[in-house]
């Protein structure tokens, strides 16, 4: 009998089953599911980020959250998710205009106030705060630095080794929005550094590792052959990174289980690491990862499932 070949499956959902079945509803407008679900989720900040991040990506193009508002106006869930939602949308208007041009203004403003409202209504909740921060992105200018800090020590004090809310972070940070690598990387490895034993916050380094390739690729127009990419993945650095969040977040970890929020760190470490042509690091991520697999970050290295079937077989397992 023909062995199976390797097929990752790119869930976008990463393995969340309730929320596949919740983001169904959306398409025929049953807001109900929604209700149910982030009210089953509670305070797991992690789950509930995750779900409310893909559910709000898959309201963007509907009229679900507000028809659930016109129900039930007084929702916090409703509400949280009507801010991550205007946030989605405003990203979406970003992208269809293209890099540098402006949007209307007046839809970021839209999402910032559905975030204080959101903040507002579910005072426990970081998840607006993360929105908030997210969106803050898309002014020309970004926000005033006391305002940033403002918005942060919120979420800090809600959950304050929250993986997204860094990230957003590190993004408004980046080059590419409104700071530089060096800031970017000085961001990343303090958190890093504060981070308690298994704590994923390290991978931000790898996150910011990716954000600077991609601003060198988008100089480079597209050519993964310039100057100053070729060792980009493979310099000391680099490579010593990857140990180090690899021994700091995941290094003597007994559980096996990988929770739906945390697989898109798992693949960064795990891109990091073969890229870095680190196999003892490698090969037992991709292991942990097995079919379940995020697009991005190899998306922006090649095609990501004949780079996951490569490196499975680089490093001998199963392709």
């Amino acid at each position: 009998m023909a062995r199976d070949r390797f097929a990752p499956d790119f869930d976008p959902d990463c393995g969340d089953a309730a929320l596949s079945s919740t983001r169904h509803d959306i398409v025929i407008g049953r807001w109900q599911g929604l209700r149910d679900l982030l009210r089953a989720t509670g305070a797991d900040w992690l789950a509930r980020g995750h779900r409310v991040r893909m559910l709000a990506q898959a309201c963007a193009d509907s009229s679900t959250v507000e028809t659930w508002l016109a129900a039930e106006p007084h929702s916090a869930d409703a509400l949280v998710l009507r801010a991550a939602t205007e946030t989605a949308r405003a990203f979406n208007l970003a992208i269809a205009a293209g890099r540098g041009v402006p949007i209307d203004q007046h839809r970021v403003d839209t999402a910032v106030l559905a975030c204080l409202a959101a903040a507002e209504a579910f005072v426990d909740d970081p998840t607006p705060w993360i929105s908030l921060i997210s969106v803050a992105r898309l002014y020309p200018s970004g926000v005033r630095r006391r305002e940033l800090a403002r918005w942060w020590d919120e979420l800090h004090r809600r959950d304050p080794y929250s993986m997204e809310g860094h990230l957003q972070v590190l993004h408004y940070y980046s080059a590419r929005w409104h700071g530089t690598h060096s800031l970017m990387y000085d961001f990343a490895r303090d958190a890093a550094g504060v981070a308690p034993p298994g704590c994923p916050l390290p991978v931000l380094v790898q996150y910011a590792r990716v954000e600077e390739y991609r601003y060198a690729l988008d100089a480079a127009h597209g050519r993964s052959t310039a100057v100053g990419l070729g060792q980009h993945w493979t310099h000391d650095g680099a490579v010593g990174d990857v140990r180090r969040t690899w021994e700091r977040w995941l290094l003597g970890r007994t559980r096996t289980q990988i929770a739906p929020g945390e697989l898109r760190d798992l693949n960064h470490l795990a891109h990091a690491a073969c890229s870095a042509g680190a196999g003892d690091v490698a090969e037992p991520l991709l292991r942990m990862i097995g079919r379940r697999a995020t697009r991005t970050p190899w998306s922006y290295t090649g095609d990501p499932a004949q780079q996951l079937t490569r490196w499975r077989r680089e490093w001998g397992l199963p392709a």
